[in-house]
């Protein structure tokens, strides 16, 4: 399992409004680089910004892909949406991403996008997916954290019948490389995903902006992992922040309140078009210097 207590830097790149040989010339950047840990793709099926009948690459897909052209880089999705395939499906596909990385994989996994988002909400009658309301999203979003963990490593098949997920004869072979599993990180922000998170993150990610909010629910997801019995510091709290090119220095002031409020885990979201060599100027002009700062201020 993956723990920390240094920060640990990544980045993301949305695969979407751009073409794959954009994606794989950052990501191979990315690998040689050692100050850049992990890297990331996002879920969906359709853009959610931009052009609305651009390019969107399937995340499992291109995530495979990369897996096989990089050598170091931690990698997954943040994070897949649990609305869009079945999860002894998804624990397939994650167990063979993870054997194609050679152990590589960081699972992550939510509850899927906001019935708000008319954006995002159209990707599901375009593939026709069926959409529930919250409460179903969030219960089987747990039901699908269990599944998929007893699916990487049970060594017998088994059945299963939850509220929201029945399976019978349930089994996964070949089982993921990594023991007992791959780490299982959770995305989102509300109380009811937090329980979730609570009960079965090794990671919990939230998108940054407020970082007021972002502590509160921090704190919220201690709250939880108290009721349950489990010490708050067992996960890693990571964030997703955007990079500005333009002025640095907003991301490194952003990249400063994440370290100060306890995120040790940072995913650095790179927007499309990609600068030549950006991979390398995130690691000088961000990482670096953030972790210097952070550093500073420890001693």
């Amino acid at each position: 399992m993956l723990h920390t207590s240094r920060p640990r830097f990544g980045i993301m790149t949305a695969p979407s409004q751009v073409d794959y040989q954009d994606v794989l010339r950052v990501w191979r950047e990315a690998d040689a680089i050692p100050e850049i840990e992990h890297a990331w793709l996002f879920d969906h099926l359709l853009p959610i910004f931009g052009d609305p009948n651009g390019t969107t690459y399937e995340g499992w897909t291109l995530l495979s892909a990369l897996a096989a052209q990089t050598r170091r880089l931690r990698l997954g999705l943040l994070v897949t949406s649990n609305r869009f395939r079945p999860p002894a499906l998804l624990a397939k596909i994650a167990a063979t991403v993870d054997i194609v990385s050679g152990g590589r994989l960081d699972f992550g996994i939510g509850a899927g996008s906001r019935p708000s988002w008319p954006s995002a909400r159209r990707e599901y009658d375009a593939h026709g997916l069926p959409f529930h309301d919250a409460a179903h999203a969030v219960g089987s979003l747990a039901e699908a954290c269990t599944v998929i963990r007893r699916l990487w490593t049970e060594d017998e098949p088994f059945d299963f019948h939850g509220t929201y997920v029945r399976l019978a004869g349930a089994f996964c072979n070949p089982k993921p490389v990594q023991r007992p599993h791959p780490p299982i990180l959770i995305g989102g922000r509300s109380g009811p995903t937090l329980r979730v998170a609570a009960e079965h993150a090794d990671l919990w990610n939230i998108p940054g902006g407020d970082i007021d909010d972002v502590v509160r629910r921090s704190r919220l997801l201690d709250r939880y992992c108290t009721e349950l019995g489990r010490d708050p510091a067992s996960i890693i709290r990571s964030i997703h922040l955007p990079v500005s090119y333009d002025q640095p220095d907003i991301t490194r002031d952003a990249i400063g309140e994440a370290l100060d409020a306890g995120f040790r885990h940072i995913v650095l979201g790179l927007s499309a078009p990609y600068p030549a060599g950006v991979a390398r100027w995130v690691a000088d002009e961000l990482i670096t210097t953030s972790a210097q700062a952070a550093a500073e201020v420890s001693r």
